[in-house]
């Protein structure tokens, strides 16, 4: 059992999302007069987030522009994760490398038999053996977490949410919806919820991705046995993304939720909106770990 219930948060805020969902197919019902609009947004999210789960594995590395490597090519990945992955009775991922010289890693895949790790060049370039152990072990517990599916889910969700917040929206700005509803506050408040639901569920999917990154990191730092490793990497990363940020593409902020270290500047985004946890709880985490020690 984690100590900070980060599996009762994520089963928590994963209620609030899907509750969102259902209740804008409420609010999409009342707009149009129509109660088969419920269950068409609940098909719609299920579809969505099966498409999303079924391809998480090529998200990621399509971003990065990450490539397969052998064996030869990154001896000290191999050795690492072929490692870890036996200690903990797993298989092999598949390794890439993403030519690029802004540090992170990131793993996907939609079980442990599909899964991919990959690094980038410039993580590869700053971390040393026992640092680089730290993250590939916090990568693999992404793995076997399932946290590709709970990425997959809480996106595919959240997507779903924002197109008929704005499908709603736009139909109420060009006098859509059913101008006979006999109940003109329900109408209101479904148009409310058309215009908050989307800037919740968003809120909701970043909670989420935080959530587990805090769980990586403490299983991570099981798997290793060496806490201290992972955190002394964390402080690093922090520093070797603010000097080598990448740029915010669609792609890739749709993929950083992946990744080790939220990739962009840090005033690029806010607290609120950041992807992951701050590096200083994160780190004051691993500490606390190695000495026994949990911080709240």
């Amino acid at each position: 059992m984690h100590n900070h219930f980060n599996g009762l948060k994520t089963a928590g805020l994963f209620g609030a999302i899907f509750g969102l969902l259902l209740a804008l197919g409420w609010a999409a019902s009342v707009y149009f007069g129509n109660s088969s609009f419920i269950w068409i947004f609940a098909l719609i999210g299920v579809a969505m987030t099966f498409y999303s789960y079924w391809n998480s594995d090529k998200l990621a590395i399509k971003a990065m522009h990450a490539f397969p490597v052998s064996e030869a090519e990154a001896p000290a990945m191999y050795r690492i994760v072929r490692e870890l992955s036996t200690k903990a009775g797993q298989p092999m991922p598949r390794l890439y490398v993403s030519p690029t010289e802004a540090p992170n890693a990131f793993a996907t895949g939609r079980n442990p038999q599909n899964a991919a790790v990959c690094c980038t060049q410039g993580i590869l370039q700053l971390l040393d053996e026992r640092e680089l152990r730290g993250v590939l072990g916090h990568e693999l517990m992404h793995v076997y977490n399932r946290d590709i599916l709970t990425g997959s889910v809480a996106a595919a969700i959240a997507g779903v949410i924002s197109s008929v917040g704005q499908m709603l929206s736009f139909s109420a700005m060009f006098g859509g919806g059913n101008r006979d509803n006999d109940n003109p506050g329900g109408a209101i408040a479904g148009l409310a919820m058309a215009f908050l639901a989307p800037i919740a569920a968003m809120f909701i999917q970043l909670a989420i991705s935080r959530t587990r990154e805090y769980d990586a990191d403490e299983d991570g730092a099981t798997l290793t046995g060496d806490p201290l490793a992972l955190a002394s990497a964390l402080a690093k990363l922090e520093a070797g993304v603010s000097r080598a940020p990448l740029a915010p593409t669609k792609d890739l902020v749709n993929a950083s939720h992946m990744m080790i270290a939220n990739p962009f500047r840090a005033q690029d985004i806010s607290r609120l909106m950041a992807t992951h946890p701050p590096m200083a709880d994160r780190i004051a985490r691993l500490q606390g770990m190695a000495t026994g020690y949990r911080p709240n």
